[in-house]
């Protein structure tokens, strides 16, 4: 298999309201690329978030930063200092619920969508509606991960491709029969557009080409990546 993964420039800046499909197709079509069938397409989940009017102010105090996590946070996990490694209303651990004050206005922060899931079924659906073009899309957001130095990109949305692939009762090259294995494909792929976005390049579109038809189908970040409290060995 050969995969094929590009950054779209040429996109402005995103506001509230902002169609992002709009943007997609424009930037696309500025820079003389194309969507096809098949493609998934990865958005960054700070432009979602602001097209969906997830920003809100932000006096720079720390009072007020304390403030925000909490707000976005179902609970918190462990404190360091100003850090706050948090589980959010979606489910997700990650450090700060997720908040991000980087690469955003004066005064403001951006907060994580409200369901990226949806976001992802929305943006997807609008594309075909549109151009009538399948494409899968994955939401994207950069997350640290427990034991390990740095950060990656994972997938906290998608809609049109399955978000594991569950090889359970498979063989290995050796014949053995896999009990455990189930791949995280979307978090892979995830990863791996983040390698032609950037953080300052100011392209909050990949397009991945050339993936294994068996990985589209349904799927979900929060039904099907996030731990329940029952599988979790550290809750």
């Amino acid at each position: 298999m050969t995969l094929s993964i590009f950054a779209v420039p040429g996109v402005g800046p995103i506001t509230n309201n902002s169609d992002l499909v709009s943007e997609l197709l424009q930037a696309l079509d500025a820079s003389s690329l194309e969507l096809r069938d098949g493609d998934l397409v990865g958005v960054t989940s700070k432009v979602v978030a602001k097209s969906e009017g997830q920003v809100v102010a932000f006096d720079g105090s720390e009072e007020h930063k304390v403030a925000l996590i909490e707000a976005e946070s179902r609970r918190v996990i462990r404190r360091r200092g100003p850090l706050r490694i948090t589980e959010t209303h979606h489910g997700f651990v990650c450090a700060n619920a997720g908040i991000d004050l980087s690469n955003t206005e004066e005064g403001t922060a951006v907060l994580l969508p409200k369901d990226p899931d949806r976001s992802a079924r929305r943006f997807r659906a609008e594309i075909r509606r549109r151009v009538n073009i399948d494409v899968a899309v994955v939401v994207t957001d950069t997350f640290g991960r427990v034991w390990r130095q740095g950060v990656t990109d994972v997938a906290i949305g998608c809609a049109g491709i399955r978000a594991i692939l569950d090889l359970r009762g498979t063989r290995d090259a050796n014949g053995r029969v896999l009990e455990a294995t189930e791949v995280a494909i979307v978090d892979e792929i995830a990863g791996a557009i983040n390698l032609v976005l950037g953080k300052a390049a100011g392209t909050p579109f990949g397009i991945v080409r050339g993936l294994d038809p068996n990985f589209f189908g349904d799927g979900s970040i929060s039904s099907d990546v996030v731990r329940s409290a029952n599988d979790d060995l550290f809750r």
